[in-house]
């Protein structure tokens, strides 16, 4: 048998996928995380058949969400103002997911005749709770988790005795959080 022109070829390390890493692999030097303290509360590995985009995620996030905006919408004209904390959201949320998880039905719904949704996609997970937790932070933003015009329009009412009606308030309000994204978006395609 001859050897001309042979050479030979090495295969690159392949990283584990993610099913390997279920079946017990431990996760690689550059996965794991230098904080101890984290890396003993929070998992190593990924499970991807975990639902994320639940119907219970997006009913808990965005009501959670909405009303941390109106609590400390609220509660910021205090003379002392009080702010609620995404943490407490996180805490009260909790509980009531897993509420949810065990009364929801499990039925498969068919929207528009073409895509399937459950209420109820099995037990409440980690994964609905970080991204419920992501939208409660919504509501509690820089300051004080209310829109920067609703600022103005107290100003208006308090020290000018000049009011909007509801629409022009609420359209004044849209408007400047719109342009607010806007300036955010061009300065994110002028950076890139």
């Amino acid at each position: 048998m001859s050897t001309k022109n042979s050479t030979t070829t090495t295969i690159p390390p392949q990283p584990p996928s993610a099913a390997g890493k279920l079946n017990g692999e431990p996760p690689a030097d550059h996965e794991r995380c230098p904080v101890e303290e984290v890396a003993l509360v929070v998992p190593e590995t990924d499970d991807p058949t975990l639902p994320v985009m639940t119907f219970r995620a997006w009913f808990l996030g965005l009501t959670s969400c909405t009303l941390l905006i109106f609590l400390n919408t609220f509660f910021i004209y205090r003379t002392q103002p009080l702010t609620i904390s995404a943490i407490l959201m996180r805490i009260v949320v909790l509980p009531i997911g897993k509420f949810m998880a065990a009364t929801l039905p499990k039925k498969n719904y068919t929207l528009f005749e073409r895509w399937g949704v459950s209420l109820n996609p099995g037990p409440f997970n980690i994964k609905e709770h970080v991204i419920i937790t992501v939208m409660a932070n919504c509501g509690v933003s820089i300051g004080g988790g209310d829109a920067y015009s609703v600022g103005a329009i107290t100003v208006m009412k308090a020290y000018y005795k000049q009011s909007l009606n509801f629409l022009c308030a609420l359209l004044l309000v849209l408007t400047t959080q719109v342009f607010q994204f806007s300036v955010l978006l061009l300065q994110h395609n002028l950076a890139e």
